[in-house]
């Protein structure tokens, strides 16, 4: 994987300041893979890695409630496999019906193999999967 891009989140190794907690492990993720992560005291995500990114979306489909984790990375988005509405990894938009809000993106911050995910999704995040690289 290329060096991730950065964002304005600040490096947190505890998991507690700025809200992230462990998700999975980089090495988890293949690319254009995807794994379901529980967080603590939050909804549980999907956390994608594609394009030298990695991003975190609620991991429900705002269609029907289906979790997104058991759908597909495609041309850049994340596709339901209940209905295949595709939504757009760094907003949460669907491209289209059946699925017509968008669904939460959280933050995500990397530190070093650990992917950190924010518990609270991006507040109106035009780029909220946020990637950063502490040192």
């Amino acid at each position: 994987m290329s060096s991730p891009s950065t964002g304005p989140v600040p490096p947190n190794r505890s998991g507690s300041p700025g809200g992230f907690v462990r998700a999975c492990a980089l090495g988890e993720l293949g690319e254009d893979g995807l794994v379901r992560a529980e967080l603590p005291a939050g909804p549980a995500v999907v956390v994608v890695r594609t394009g030298g990114h990695v991003y975190a979306l609620a991991d429900r489909c705002s269609h029907q409630d289906f979790r997104l984790s058991a759908g597909e990375v495609f041309d850049g988005g994340l596709e339901c496999a209940l209905h295949g509405s595709l939504f757009d990894l760094s907003t949460g938009a669907p491209d289209g019906p059946p699925a017509t809000r968008a669904v939460p993106v959280h933050a995500v911050l990397l530190d070093g193999d650990e992917v950190l995910v924010q518990v609270t999704p991006a507040p109106g995040a035009i780029d909220g999967a946020v990637v950063s690289t502490s040192s």
